[in-house]
């Protein structure tokens, strides 16, 4: 069988090859490539009259930065120039800048200035960028996988328009590997591709095209020299298996269907491990829904229900440190995402448990779909309206800061719920010491009559 392009040492990746060359081409991120939207009239304006702004590009890596660059420089009919902020200096800046100062002077060509990887300048090097952006030498496009707010220089900043990147979803990056498949810049329709190594390679890729066109390229690969030994001559088109997907992207073949069992078993087995104090299955079955590509949000939420849920009083700190996590993975995003949440879970995991509190505001909820309501003591209802007070409305209240140990012996539930206890605290870690006090405060506050003494 003769090599076709994509399978033949010494040719262009095959994520370079797919590049799109419009906007037309690009898939996702269709909240920036709406009509009329700043990346799109960019993109159109033919004259480089419309004012063009810059503009900064933030979002995890292979979600369409350079493409949306290039796709840019290419339908207006710019000139394009590429930087990498982790080659170039304060004097390759300074070469661009001087450049695209003549071509527009001399030419009427403006310039549109890629750099990559802002975040890796130093503010010196921004410094630089400075002048042709204010004087509109260039246009520059920008991006960065980090927050610009924390990464980019406020001067910059507020020339720039900031546009946010999303990780690609199911359907575009499907889109994206029929297309290499059968696209002649592709594969060019020179092999079979399964319908379980298509989810695979959507799975492993986590909203990543680049990371999907790779593993589809080393699969498509394996599979046309695995054909050859196996029938030199044959006809048929090698096949790219779920197997081979994962063999050749070196990682384990992971049986996880965001929608099915195996969702569910994985989360609900995380789940049961951290309440039960499990450590190490704990992080296995967070490892393997990171390794799947899941949501690292839903992992997130799952994490702040556990810390309220099964710790809960017995370490008020589960609760905030498992918001901190959720928060820290929406900023940065994947992977360093894992890192907060393998923090959280480990905290969590090794936390005393208790679900004491829930368990105690389920019981209210019951008391109250049951009717069990009545109303509210006379001595606490409002008294700031006209005619409160001659209702008696406040009549008899305790200030409890005017009230030795700052507690006052007074009934705060109705009538019909007086001495009903909700909350019962366990004896683990810090709900070992709200119970002692709990108990001294019940005694003041319901005093022997209602205590049953």
């Amino acid at each position: 069988m003769s090599a076709q392009p994509g399978l033949r040492s010494g040719s262009s990746p095959l994520a370079v090859r797919m590049r799109p060359r419009s906007l037309d081409e690009v898939a996702g991120q269709g909240h920036l490539l709406k009509p009329g939207s700043p990346l799109v009239n960019l993109a159109n304006d033919k004259t480089g009259e419309s004012g063009a702004v810059s503009i900064i590009l933030w979002g995890p890596p292979g979600t369409g930065k350079t493409t949306l660059a290039q796709a840019i420089a290419h339908s207006s009919g710019r000139r394009f120039v590429e930087l990498s902020a982790v080659t170039a200096g304060v004097k390759d800046v300074r070469e661009v800048m001087e450049k695209a100062h003549a071509d527009r002077d001399l030419y009427g060509v403006s310039t549109v200035l890629f750099l990559d990887e802002i975040h890796r300048f130093t503010k010196a090097q921004q410094d630089a960028l400075l002048p042709g952006v204010e004087n509109g030498w260039v246009i520059l496009v920008a991006a960065t996988t980090e927050n610009p707010s924390f990464s980019v220089i406020a001067p910059l900043l507020s020339r720039s328009l900031l546009l946010t990147l999303e990780p690609l979803d199911e359907d575009d990056l499907g889109m994206l590997v029929d297309r290499a498949v059968e696209s002649p810049k592709g594969l060019n329709s020179a092999i079979a591709l399964d319908p379980d190594a298509r989810a695979v390679i959507i799975r492993l890729a986590s909203g990543d095209a680049r990371r999907a066109l790779t593993a589809l390229e080393a699969a498509a690969t394996a599979a046309v020299a695995e054909h050859e030994g196996a029938d030199p001559q044959g006809d048929d088109l090698p096949i790219v298996t779920a197997e081979l997907v994962a063999a050749t992207v070196d990682r384990a073949l992971l049986r996880y269907d965001r929608q099915g069992d195996e969702h569910y078993d994985v989360i609900s087995a995380f789940i049961k491990s951290v309440r039960g104090s499990d450590v190490d299955a704990s992080l296995h079955y967070l490892a393997r829904m990171i390794e799947a590509g899941e949501d690292p949000r839903f992992i997130a939420r799952r994490v702040m229900i556990l810390a309220a849920e099964d710790i809960g009083m017995a370490d008020p700190q589960a609760l905030p440190i498992a918001v901190a996590a959720a928060e820290g993975v929406a900023l940065i995003g994947m992977p360093e995402g894992r890192i907060l949440l393998a923090e959280a879970v480990v905290y969590l995991a090794t936390a005393p448990k208790s679900n004491a509190s829930y368990l105690a505001l389920d019981a209210a909820i019951a008391d109250v779909r049951a009717g069990r309501i009545g109303r509210v003591p006379v001595h606490l209802r409002d008294a700031h309206y006209p005619g409160a007070k001659r209702l008696g409305h406040g009549k008899g209240y305790i200030y409890a800061h005017d009230a030795e140990f700052g507690v006052a012996a007074q009934q705060y539930l109705p009538d019909e719920l007086a001495g009903t206890r909700y909350y019962d605290p366990t004896a683990h870690g810090n709900e070992r010491d709200v119970a002692a006090r709990l108990e001294k405060i019940r005694a003041i506050l319901r005093g022997p009559s209602l205590s049953g003494e």
